[in-house]
């Protein structure tokens, strides 16, 4: 839509507040509202100035001033608020040079399609997440001086089993049991159906949803690839909904990678292809049908995985899942079908379907920035003509330990995925995608606020490994 479009949607629609939202550095909306009567075209030529040193990761205080512009192609009426809301998705400027702001996640993701037209390899890049969750009845942490504990639960969980429920009726998934039971073994059927309905009434198009395999509430909900920045936005508002549809329901979602310990984890595994006028140039005769450009698209993300580990899975709890040996594809290998290796080639026999599957990625990311740096390495891969080596089509959960160390690993926790970024950087910063700023920043913020208080706190398990020391 443009400007003129919205104000007459708001019209149509009885509009009666604005909500703006954007992402903060890290990966969460944010928003503000304002009345109707504060909104015209003009709004978008002169956009709300902000502060922006109450945002994770931006402006020093004495710097804080921001500008705030709404895109007027991502308006839709907001599902869960009770008085007629618009929401606009907006993009971060400097109010004085009236420059894209370099720490905006979505400016990023834009810079990034900006230099896939740039170097004339394609002119569109479509990713397709598979964002996992988990949906609890409650969930209760605390960590202190002297106290840290979580508590999840779920009426599904396999540990409710003996639970005095008045009657317990059973129908709990084991422990990896949740692929695909129907109800009542799976409880979450109409849950996951009214979330499809509120994701289908913003304009997302959804291919299938399904109980995942873990106990608990372990769900997934498809849909339809996207380009870079759309896709963006529609993970955003997949968020969203996912989360408010089921806090109205008494429960409680979330997107951490693993919340359970001794089941599977919650990843995002990343469909990804290039297209040029309407052509998808990764359709090949090669390995699995793919395209030699496809082959180094891949190798790109194979030399990069490490440093790509700390904007793809950028949580130290993403390292509980990316375990060797366990469900998580860790080995940097890849192969057609098998799913034991971190890049899987979809089997298809429609050229328009040929694409590379990455599956390492968790939803904890903030998807602008992991899109754009994937793109960025499998780009890298393209330009250099890196050789991702020859496929691996064994069942790499069954190799010994002396064939597995010919195979290289992702990085095996968030401080390791950060080292790695500072050595390993130059292929994000072509066209000025990414900025050193926003590489420094990143490695900063997540030292400082994520390594290093998770690395100086005792866990309960250590109580019980060390106390009688």
């Amino acid at each position: 839509m443009t400007p003129r479009e919205v104000v007459e949607f708001a019209k149509e629609n009885g509009v009666r507040m604005v909500d703006y939202k954007f992402l903060d550095f890290i990966g969460t909306w944010q928003h503000f509202t304002q009345p109707i009567s504060e909104f015209s075209e003009d709004t978008f030529e002169e956009g709300i100035g902000f502060d922006g040193s109450s945002i994770r990761g931006w402006q020093p205080i004495h710097n804080s001033d921001m500008l705030l512009l709404p895109d007027p192609t991502t308006a839709k009426m907001d599902p869960f608020v009770a008085y007629p809301t618009m929401s606009i998705i907006c993009n971060i400027f400097d109010p004085i040079t009236r420059e894209g702001y370099s720490r905006d996640p979505r400016f990023i993701a834009k810079k990034a399609e900006a230099y896939l037209k740039s170097t004339g390899i394609a002119d569109t890049a479509y990713f397709g997440p598979e964002p996992e969750f988990f949906v609890f009845d409650d969930v209760r942490f605390s960590s202190s001086i002297n106290e840290s504990f979580y508590c999840v639960d779920s009426s599904e969980g396999s540990w409710n089993s003996g639970r005095e429920e008045y009657p317990n009726l059973g129908y709990k998934p084991g422990t990896k049991g949740g692929y695909f039971p129907c109800a009542p073994t799976d409880s979450l059927i109409d849950l996951r159906n009214e979330m499809v309905q509120v994701l289908e009434s913003v304009g997302m198009r959804i291919e299938a949803s399904h109980h995942e395999v873990a106990t608990g509430g372990q769900c997934e909900i498809d849909m339809r690839f996207d380009s870079l920045v759309s896709m963006g936005d529609t993970l955003q508002w997949f968020k969203y909904i996912i989360k408010n549809v089921a806090v109205r329901n008494g429960k409680t979602v979330t997107f951490m990678p693993k919340p359970l310990f001794g089941d599977n984890g919650s990843g995002m595994h990343c469909h990804q292809s290039l297209w040029k006028d309407g052509e998808n140039l990764f359709a090949g005769d090669g390995y699995g049908g793919l395209s030699k450009m496809a082959m180094y698209y891949i190798g790109g993300i194979m030399k990069h995985a490490k440093a790509l580990c700390a904007f793809t899975n950028p949580s130290s709890n993403s390292y509980k899942r990316l375990v060797p040996g366990y469900e998580a594809p860790v080995n940097l290998a890849y192969s057609n079908r098998n799913r034991s290796a971190a890049i899987r080639i979809p089997t298809t026999n429609n050229p328009k379907g040929k694409r590379v599957e990455y599956r390492t990625p968790d939803p904890s990311c903030n998807g602008y920035l992991a899109f754009a740096a994937l793109l960025m390495a499998g780009l890298d891969g393209i330009e250099n003509k890196i050789d991702p080596g020859q496929p691996l089509d064994k069942d790499i959960y069954g190799l010994s330990p002396e064939e597995l160390k010919e195979v290289p690993n992702v990085a095996t926790s968030l401080e390791d995925a950060l080292y790695n970024l500072e050595q390993d950087h130059d292929f994000l910063l072509k066209g000025d995608v990414f900025t050193i700023d926003v590489i420094d920043k990143w490695i900063e913020y997540k030292r400082e606020a994520e390594v290093d208080p998770v690395r100086m706190r005792p866990t309960p398990l250590e109580f019980a490994l060390y106390y009688d020391c």
